[in-house]
């Protein structure tokens, strides 16, 4: 079972995404919360295992709790939900610590496959904000990565997982696994979510 804890002060849109995932085998919406005060007590109490995070919030914005919560809780999975996708908003969340970005217009079965993957160690991003994350960032020369390290820290900036990176690549599993454990070591970073935003924060994609 994956518990989710929504924060969104939409009460519809709240109240939509709480019945799309308690409604669903597998997940179970444990709390919601209406700003983001109230939200980093109670998620910080309560431990959920994914966030879904408006960033447009009364008082403390969605950003400014990411920061927050990851500072307390930096394994946690969070994933930005909003209709905000500019270049600002989207580099300030993944540099924040959230672990995926999501469009409010993403159906349903996507977003529950996003919550899946993130809780299974993915990075998912709304095609739109990864086109736009890709497009933005130019490589750089100085990269300590390897042109194969590389192209496999842009599959998961894209949101893929290790099988879906093996098959797209034609190597196997153990290989992508292998390659992902140098790259966390040569980024001196410990996460994939880390590893995301430092590709993103150095331009290494």
């Amino acid at each position: 079972m994956i518990h989710v804890s929504i924060v969104e002060d939409d009460l519809d849109i709240q109240r939509t995404l709480a019945l799309i995932i308690d409604g669903t085998p597998g997940f179970a919406c444990t709390h919601t919360y209406n700003d983001g005060e109230s939200a980093i007590v109670g998620i910080l109490k309560h431990r959920p295992d994914v966030v879904l995070m408006d960033v447009n919030l009364p008082g403390k914005s969605g950003i400014e709790c990411v920061k927050q919560l990851k500072e307390e809780r930096p394994e946690m999975d969070i994933i930005m939900l909003t209709v905000k996708s500019d270049d600002k908003t989207v580099f300030d969340s993944l540099c924040a610590g959230a672990t995926g970005y999501l469009l409010k217009h993403t159906p349903p079965v996507n977003l529950l496959v996003a919550i899946k993957e993130v809780h299974e160690g993915g990075a998912p991003m709304s095609m739109e904000i990864a086109r736009k994350v890709l497009k933005s960032f130019q490589p750089t020369p100085h990269s300590p990565l390897s042109e194969r390290e590389t192209d496999i820290l842009r599959k998961l900036c894209e949101g893929e997982n290790y099988k879906s990176i093996a098959e797209a690549l034609f190597i196997s599993g153990h290989t992508v696994r292998t390659h992902i454990k140098n790259i966390y070591s040569k980024l001196h970073v410990n996460s994939r979510g880390e590893a995301v935003k430092k590709a993103i924060k150095n331009k290494l994609i």
